[in-house]
């Protein structure tokens, strides 16, 4: 198609006028290619997705029947626009028995969004002008940085590798950096290492951000998603907290409704209604009987763990399945996803200039689909959502890993 006009009119955030002109494929779409040309290749062949980031169930029962039945009531067919009251007030009810976050006003410091992601698309309209600085760490979930830098921000990323825990260093920020930096991102348990936050991180976080005059944004999409015996921990539980920040909840993850969209943003009551004034310019709230049905969720908790048992389970096969073929893998504390070094090639044969090019062999040569990154040393993630219904069939899919790993010596 021939240029016309609107090519020159792009906005430069996005690439201006040489937008979609650019030759450069995100990795994403590599591996949706890689997975295209394995059915394509090896045509009657299971693939075994280890990269997709989403449950492979859908939602408890009572959770489905609880939409059927709102959706059918003429009263709950309007916009909510911000929210309804019914939905922050179990919200707030949930926080303070799961997480032990006491004394949240669900009238003003807890608001929904329409799942997470559009919150931390949001949030940068708040706070963020030209110069500002969000310090995130990396690798990470990128859209809160994304949206920084299409509004004039600078993002100043921290690396989180084993050495440091997988903790962002924020002591090494030059005062600088620390002058002009308005939101700090955190993310635990966190995607994509599982790593999983302390009571002291949080408590220096808080001190550094008051000292700094920063506002944390805490995504805790995975925090229900805890394994042996650990405890979900939430920022907001710690003294604080609710000072300098505010914390994302979503039900995705914890109650296997990612295409529900629905969240619960809690903290500092000044940010919550900055973000109600930016949400409600730009959506009109989730439809009533979502949140209806959200709230059904929140009220039984239990479903969260029964889940949390299943993706610990198959932590625990795919762990002992990996270091079986030359992996240094090791459960996280929580999340579904497995975070391992990546292999320097195999012996006697190809080497892997990086994760990126491991990952593209794994799915190619092998039919296993993984999320390879390189920000921060070479790893791939694993995620323990592969389709399988039931134990044995997680044995199989597990073992069919194994098997397929098995005829090659990785060297690392």
């Amino acid at each position: 198609m021939p240029d016309s006009f609107v090519q020159n009119l792009f906005a430069e955030r996005i690439g201006g006028p040489k937008f979609g002109k650019d030759t450069v494929i995100y990795k994403f779409e590599k591996i949706k290619r890689a997975k295209a040309a394995a059915r394509k290749n090896h045509p009657g062949v299971e693939i075994i997705d280890l990269g997709v980031g989403e449950p492979d169930e859908m939602a408890d029962q009572g959770i489905v029947a609880k939409l059927s039945e709102e959706a059918a009531k003429p009263e709950n067919r309007g916009y909510s626009d911000n929210g309804i009251q019914e939905f922050k007030d179990v919200a707030a009810k949930y926080l303070e028995t799961v997480y032990g976050v006491e004394g949240l006003n669900p009238e003003t410091e807890i608001i929904h969004g329409i799942g997470s992601k559009p919150v931390l698309a949001m949030l940068p309209a708040v706070f963020i002008n030209p110069g500002d600085i969000t310090i995130m760490p990396v690798p990470n979930y990128p859209v809160l940085g994304t949206l920084t830098k299409w509004f004039g921000g600078q993002v100043v990323n921290l690396p989180i590798t084993p050495e440091n825990g997988f903790f962002p260093d924020i002591d090494s920020l030059d005062r600088e950096t620390r002058r002009k930096a308005k939101l700090l991102y955190l993310n635990y348990p966190n995607n994509p290492t599982g790593a999983c936050a302390t009571r002291e991180f949080f408590e220096k976080v808080i001190k550094f951000a008051k000292e700094n005059n920063v506002i944390v944004v805490h995504d805790a999409a995975y925090a229900g998603l805890m394994f042996d015996g650990e405890k979900p921990l939430a920022f907001l539980s710690i003294e604080g907290a609710k000072d300098v920040g505010v914390e994302l909840f979503s039900l995705s993850k914890a109650y296997n409704m990612t295409g529900w969209r629905l969240a619960a943003v809690a903290g500092n009551e000044l940010v919550i209604k900055g973000f109600a004034t930016v949400k409600d310019n730009n959506d009109s709230g989730q439809f009533i009987a979502i949140q209806k049905a959200g709230i059904y969720a929140l009220e039984h908790p239990e479903i969260t763990e029964k889940i949390s048992e299943k993706y610990s389970r198959r932590h625990n096969m795919l762990v002992s399945a990996l270091n079986e073929v030359g992996f240094s893998a090791r459960k996280p504390k929580g999340s579904f996803y497995l975070y391992v070094k990546a292999p320097k090639g195999i012996k006697g044969g190809r080497r892997f200039e990086n994760a990126e090019d491991f990952s593209q062999y794994l799915i190619t040569e092998k039919l296993i689909s993984t999320v390879p990154w390189d920000d921060a040393g070479s790893y791939v993630r694993f995620s323990v959502t592969f389709i399988a219904n039931g134990i044995e069939e997680e044995k199989r899919v597990v073992d069919e890993i194994r098997s397929r790993l098995s005829d090659v010596e990785f060297e690392f």
